[in-house]
């Protein structure tokens, strides 16, 4: 076939599709895994999956699947607040004091403009069901910061996802392994939260409700999902749906059913249980017959953490353990959660839409997770206010056009070390992983500090002299998608202008088109430990 007939081909779908879609608001469900890994998806790992996921496969032969979508953030709470904004993480000021785990202060105000603001502003209904872990406010008996000892459970939460434009929801306000250990349905807390209990990998002990379980969250998650979408399948509005799981973080805790049927262990056991999540909405949206006018799109809120694996303690680096029997939940690329190599910020990411997006097709496109808020605005038509979502392009005629670019660059984060993505290349401003703590991705930040300041010969003084090759990394992701060939020496004027981007990006609040904005703190490029600078 000539590729004049192939565009033709393409061109008479795209007007078809459009005839057939013209006038017609589609419902939206985003569903947002939990630490799923590109490689923990068939589709995307290829051989270096060992886990049946016939159900985000099915998406991708049905739609498009996306091979460099990333998120901003390798680490759950800044990548669900670029998610839930539209807006860099790293542009907030310090969140609402709060407690430990589940009792984290909210992270950014009431006022700040959301997905469910955005939505419910345009006409959409709006809920939510699944992990929050965007911070709450909960009503205490001492009026103090909420805490294990002194949130009163008997009491409504004052403040919410219902504060940021969901009108329904049912979530859980942290991680699975994060107490508080129970729902809360609006501002409600489910059942009597009167016992303590603690689950598998970290056993973080703490607040639950007596009847929680933990092997019982994605059902009933799913459970919710499913009455949400028929109580709104016949009502005029068109909805937007956010379903957060939370798998296959830690505890990894399947249901009994899906207990043993993987290949490589309790692991893949709880990957097959999420990917079964995703064909029980995709059923609930048939059997609802509104499958045909609903946009669905699943991805993953940041890489594999590799504390998770067969062992249910969290266990440094034991999915080394499970890549030597074949599989990889990184995939092809460098690194786990925490980390900024691509590793822990690249992702699985699939989009069906009945009559719009073609069945099997495949985008090359840079995406951020960040870029849903645009992108759903334009799917929506619901105008955009100069200041909101100013780090989110909308990606509306890639769905129409796979072969159609996108971003030119992306920032995204480890927990220790900034990134910037400029077409091929990626610049990491910082040696080493840029991860840290217990489960960190070597080599360790703190270590490849050390190191740097012994090949740079001195400590340094400003953050111009962090601008030598031994404080970055420049890698060409097209010729080295494993990160292994260090290029800043070779390329300094590479580096010198994408670090210039992307300072201009941090300094004028935005990196899309507009009047400049300000940050609510101030932001740096680099963030070397404080031994580093010369005292």
């Amino acid at each position: 076939m000539t590729r004049q007939l192939c565009q033709m081909m393409v061109l008479v779908f795209l007007f078809i599709s459009h005839d057939l879609y013209a006038g017609e608001r589609p419902n939206i469900v985003f569903i947002l895994a939990d630490d799923l890994g590109y490689g923990d998806i068939e589709a995307f790992g290829g051989d270096k999956c060992n886990v049946d996921t016939p159900h985000f496969d099915q998406l991708c032969r049905d739609g498009m699947k996306f091979t460099d979508a990333h998120v901003t953030d390798s680490v759950c709470v800044p990548s669900r607040t670029s998610i839930m904004t539209g807006r860099y993480a790293f542009r907030f000021g310090k969140a609402e004091q709060g407690g430990p785990w589940g009792f984290t202060g909210l992270r950014f105000p009431e006022s700040q403009h959301t997905l469910g603001a955005m939505f419910r502003s345009g006409g959409y209904a709006t809920g939510y069901v699944g992990k929050w872990h965007l911070g709450t406010r909960m009503t205490t008996r001492d009026g103090e910061v909420q805490g294990p000892e002194n949130t009163d459970f008997t009491q409504p939460i004052q403040i919410g996802p219902s504060d940021y434009g969901f009108e329904q929801c049912f979530f859980l306000p942290g991680s699975l392994d994060m107490f508080p250990y129970a729902f809360v349905r609006g501002k409600q807390w489910q059942g009597d939260v009167t016992v303590q209990k603690g689950w598998s990998a970290f056993n973080r002990i703490g607040p639950a409700a007596e009847d929680f379980v933990d092997h019982e969250v994605l059902p009933t998650f799913c459970r919710e999902a499913g009455a949400f979408i028929k109580r709104q399948a016949g009502q005029p509005k068109p909805f937007f749906l956010f379903v957060a799981l939370t798998a296959p973080h830690t505890p990894t805790s399947p249901e009994a059913a899906f207990k043993g049927q993987s290949r490589i262990g309790i692991y893949g056991d709880f990957v097959m249980n999420a990917d079964a999540c995703i064909g029980r909405i995709r059923q609930q949206l048939r059997d609802s017959g509104i499958e045909k006018n609903t946009v669905l799109m699943v991805g993953s809120d940041h890489g594999p953490g590799h504390y998770s694996g067969r062992n249910l303690v969290a266990t440094a680096n034991q999915m080394q353990e499970m890549e030597k029997d074949g599989h990889f939940s990184a995939g092809p690329w460098r690194g786990y959660k925490f980390s900024a190599f691509e590793g822990g910020l690249r992702i699985p990411f699939a989009t069906v839409w009945p009559r719009v997006v073609q069945p099997g097709s495949v985008s090359d496109a840079l995406i951020g997770l960040n870029d849903l808020m645009a992108t759903w605005a334009e799917i929506a038509d619901i105008d955009l206010a100069p200041d909101q979502a100013p780090d989110s392009v909308s990606f509306l005629s890639v769905l129409h056009d796979s072969t159609q670019p996108h971003r030119d660059s992306l920032v995204t984060r480890g927990t220790r070390s900034n990134a910037f993505r400029m077409g091929d290349w990626k610049l990491i401003l910082g040696p080493g992983s840029g991860s840290s703590g217990p489960f960190y991705t070597e080599p360790r930040y703190e270590d490849a500090w050390k190191q740097a300041v012994e090949v740079f010969g001195r400590k340094p003084v400003s953050h111009k002299d962090l601008q030598d090759p031994a404080f970055v990394q420049l890698y060409n992701l097209k010729d080295d998608p494993g990160e292994t060939r260090d290029l800043s020496e070779i390329h300094p004027t590479r580096v010198r202008e994408m670090l210039e981007m992307y300072q201009e990006i941090i300094s004028r609040g935005r990196s899309t088109n507009g009047p400049d904005l300000e940050n609510d703190r101030d932001v740096k490029a680099f963030r070397p430990p404080s031994f580093v600078w010369k005292k």
